[in-house]
């Protein structure tokens, strides 16, 4: 309970994050991705605020023994990046320069009940359960490891 509560917290502050710095108008973001017109750099300052606050943060998080609402600190996967992690990450990128939504904002921008919003998180729902079946057989070859974390 307390750590979907967390969850939750974390989420509302990051949703009341980006209505702050208007990271939910789609304009914002399709602005800055235009490097060869009109850019705009704000998206730049949203992103490295928060690269700042992380890299402050996360040593002194670290310090603890554990997470207050968690047994253990999650541990980064190593290696290499595989094909699957590229390809949704490519995918990822396309979705974002063509909608100027990325899965955030969107859910963000779903209290203002836009057809385009409510399109694209039908179209990003469905596109996880697709990448969730695809990528079934990787996770029972691999004894259940997979990009995406198991149900529970």
């Amino acid at each position: 309970m307390r750590s979907s509560l967390s969850a939750f917290l974390s989420g509302v502050l990051f949703a009341l994050g980006l209505g702050l710095a208007g990271m939910t108008d789609p304009a914002n973001v399709l602005g800055f991705l235009d490097l060869a017109g009109d850019w705009d750099y704000r998206l730049a300052f949203v992103m490295g605020g928060a690269i700042a606050v992380h890299a402050a943060l996360r040593p002194l998080i670290h310090r603890r023994a554990r997470p207050l609402f968690a047994a253990k600190f999650a541990a980064l996967p190593r290696g290499r990046p595989d094909a699957p992690l590229l390809m949704g990450s490519a995918l990822f990128g396309v979705g974002w320069g063509l909608a100027g939504y990325c899965p955030g904002p969107a859910l963000t921008a779903l209290a203002s009940g836009a057809g385009q919003v409510l399109v694209f998180v039908a179209a990003m729902l469905v596109g996880f359960s697709l990448a969730r079946v695809l990528q079934a057989p990787s996770r029972k070859a691999f004894g259940g490891a997979g990009v995406l974390p198991e149900r529970r």
